[in-house]
């Protein structure tokens, strides 16, 4: 689990893989709607004036002063599903996230939407 008292005290901190080779950084961090907890973050990637924004896991990611190091490869996380720096995510793109880094998606009991951001 993601620990942080104030996950927006963590935005613009790199993110790191398990091998500690940098990702990218933190931009936003999106909740699972049924339990509150911090499930995927956005992080910024790519070169100067053609960032974006990738999702990726936040299970078991841990942090440190300076980084957040998450359980997914540099490699995996380039090639997730991701939206425009300015963009949102729109609901059918959910399943995609999940699914890209082999996690089960399941909407919530009413077809709600599984991720929130904050």
């Amino acid at each position: 689990m993601f620990e942080a008292e104030d996950i927006r005290d963590w935005r613009g901190h790199d993110v790191v893989d398990p091998a500690g080779s940098k990702i990218g950084s933190l931009e936003a961090v999106y909740f699972d709607t049924a339990t509150g907890q911090p499930t995927f973050a956005t992080v910024k990637v790519g070169m100067v004036g053609r960032h974006r924004l990738v999702f990726v896991p936040l299970f078991e990611a841990r942090v440190s002063p300076d980084h957040i190091r998450v359980r997914a490869e540099k490699k995996l996380v380039k090639n997730a599903p991701s939206i425009d720096t300015d963009g949102e995510l729109i609901d059918t793109e959910e399943p995609r996230i999940f699914e890209h880094y082999g996690l089960r998606y399941e909407p919530g009991a009413s077809g709600e939407r599984r991720l929130g951001r904050r």
